[in-house]
């Protein structure tokens, strides 16, 4: 039985033990259809030319994982960001850790998806937002179909949450093989402002899949920020599938930071509904060995007088392989559009590859629309003016490095995340600080 098989087979048996007399069966019946029509993509479709999914789809994958195996926090203390208070959502196997967490409902709901989707105070917003920007298909389908935890955050109108918000799956290895589908629900009303940081790591050198879906709702003038943290060991794989919609003078930003794992997708949709809104997508990736990592976004133009501004950094060494497919579609109406794309990447081996293709799709007339990608090497009149000063060649490289990485960094707005994501990529560059992850 193949996994394909072994899933749609497993839908009766997830089923029975959720409510399925709710607004969510209908949801996940239709979902699991969809995926089952569909299967898993191949490189045959356009969108995942240069990604095969093939070789991690051999494992014999528990789709239901175990009880959890219990952490002590000091187990995992090193991937939160504990320089500052945080509210925290804490998963274990796909199970939520009570004691490792803190959620609130104190004038803002941080809590869980399962309690979403089964208690009559959610359910309300569950019908209005659940589902509704998730695109149909396959993958997000999947996810769709045996969605039950996760993080649900939602945000009342005119509320600043003072303290940033993560969001920690860890996988440990109780199983040979695992699969993981977390499902992300957050939904931020207007003038309200909120930052998230989210992170799947594994804690064992066991294959562990995860495939992840997450649906951002900001509402009119709400600001979200939200980051990802990637940086697991090398037997896990991560398919991310991530999508916004945003409604008149929302800004919207997610900085995705792909450092580890054997193979990482991630799906990044932005859908602009509404005028004078600001989308930003920002990333940074330092891979190596046989690491793979493809960034696959699309912001939709719907309404005019609004602006997209999307920036992605790769370093590229020994046989690892990038892929960047960003596209941009601006529709009739959606005039006085200001859409900017830039893909830059850095081979440091000629083992080395990446796959760009940035697209422009516009139908209006009076915009700024602007894209280009670039590949290439270190600067060698940068290195020597750098050796000459008598700086070694390899902090050398790694400044040198670190500078073309850096204005993405500089966007980030949370002071203590914004010191991690710099000792981590200190690190794969090379630069001992005392520091690793």
């Amino acid at each position: 039985m193949d996994l394909k098989e072994k899933l749609v087979s497993s839908f009766l048996a997830f089923e029975n033990h959720v409510d399925i007399d709710g607004y969510i069966h209908d949801v996940r019946t239709d979902a699991i259809k969809v995926f089952e029509e569909k299967g898993f993509p191949s490189k045959k479709e356009e969108d995942w030319k240069y990604t095969s999914l093939n070789s991690i789809l051999k494992e014999d994958y528990s789709v239901f994982p175990k009880q959890e195996n219990a952490l002590d926090y000091k187990d995992i203390k090193k991937y939160f960001i504990h320089d500052i208070d945080t509210y925290k959502i804490i998963f274990i196997d796909g199970k939520y850790s009570s004691h490792l967490s803190q959620t609130t409902h104190d004038g803002i709901d941080v809590c869980l998806m399962s309690s979403a989707l089964n208690k009559p105070k959610y359910q309300l917003i569950i019908e209005n937002y659940f589902n509704k920007a998730a695109v149909k298909d396959s993958l997000s389908s999947l996810n769709t179909a045996f969605s039950s935890e996760g993080a649900y955050i939602h945000i009342p109108k005119n509320k600043i949450v003072q303290k940033p918000i993560q969001i920690l799956h860890f996988s440990t290895g109780n199983e040979s093989a695992t699969m993981l589908q977390p499902r992300n629900l957050v939904v931020v009303d207007e003038n309200s402002h909120v930052q998230i940081v989210e992170r799947h790591q594994s804690l064992t050198s066991n294959p562990v899949l995860t495939n992840s879906v997450t649906e951002i709702f900001a509402n009119k003038r709400a600001i979200v920020d939200y980051y990802k943290i990637q940086n697991d060991n090398e037997n896990a794989f991560l398919i991310d599938n991530t999508f916004i919609k945003q409604k008149r003078e929302s800004l919207a930003s997610v900085h995705t930071f792909a450092f580890g794992g054997k193979l990482i997708r991630n799906n990044l949709n932005f859908y602009q509904e509404g005028e004078r809104i600001d989308s930003t997508l920002k990333g940074i990736t330092i891979i190596g060995n046989k690491q793979h990592v493809d960034h696959n976004t699309l912001v939709h133009h719907k309404e005019p007088n609004c602006e997209s501004h999307q920036d992605y950094k790769g370093i590229f060494t020994d046989r690892s392989t990038g892929v960047f497919n960003g596209k941009v579609v601006v529709n009739k109406e959606a005039q006085k559009t200001n859409a900017f794309q830039a893909n830059n990447n850095i081979l440091l081996s000629d083992q080395a590859s990446i796959n760009t293709k940035p697209q422009l799709e516009i139908f209006a007339d009076d915009v700024k629309c602007s894209h280009g990608c670039t590949i290439g090497q270190l600067d060698e009149s940068a290195m020597f003016y750098m050796r000459s000063r008598g700086i070694p060649e390899k902090e050398a490289k790694a400044l040198l490095m670190y500078a073309f990485s850096n204005n993405v960094l500089s966007s980030v707005k949370i002071p203590e995340l914004k010191q991690r994501i710099t000792k981590i990529i200190a690190n794969k560059l090379g630069v001992n600080i005392g520091f690793d992850l």
